[in-house]
């Protein structure tokens, strides 16, 4: 008798209706088609509490609609890749499940390869500005990184 009552007690308390899915999909195409308007700059970059934006100044970021990244900077051009990706199970972010993240990979060793290579997660986004944030999994740092458009 109180197995028939457990099973029933559990098939009550547990149905699809309780489960929330979040679509952020027209989100994440509104972003995409920001980011592949215009080409954008670095306007703020802190690494783990230092301001490392001096590094990047002259260099502009062509975010394309295929996937690649062009950063170029005079006659100097380096290529990488980006993505926008609705991550619902990062442990590297905030506590929010259904979090889109801003993902750089830069393949090719150059200056800053390994701090922009990431995914980043979103913190605001307009027209105009893009903020993002990570939290280092190995020394638990924060690095804070914005690019406006030109």
């Amino acid at each position: 008798m109180l197995l028939m009552l457990y099973f029933s007690l559990m098939s009550t308390t547990c149905s699809d209706d309780d489960m929330i899915i979040i679509d952020n999909t027209e989100e994440i195409n509104n972003i995409k088609n920001t980011v592949t308007s215009e080409n954008w700059q670095i306007t703020s970059f802190i690494d783990s509490g230092v301001d490392e934006t001096n590094d990047y100044a002259g260099y502009n970021f062509n975010f394309n609609a295929n996937g690649t990244l062009a950063v170029v900077n005079g006659n100097e051009i380096i290529n990488g890749t980006w993505s926008i990706t609705d991550d619902s199970n990062s442990d590297d972010d905030s506590n929010d499940s259904n979090d889109i993240d801003f993902n750089i990979f830069f393949s090719s060793p150059v200056n800053f390869n390994d701090d922009l290579t990431d995914d980043w997660d979103i913190v605001s986004y307009s027209a105009t500005k893009i903020e993002l944030i990570d939290i280092s999994g190995g020394n638990g740092g924060t690095d804070t990184l914005t690019f406006e458009r030109n």
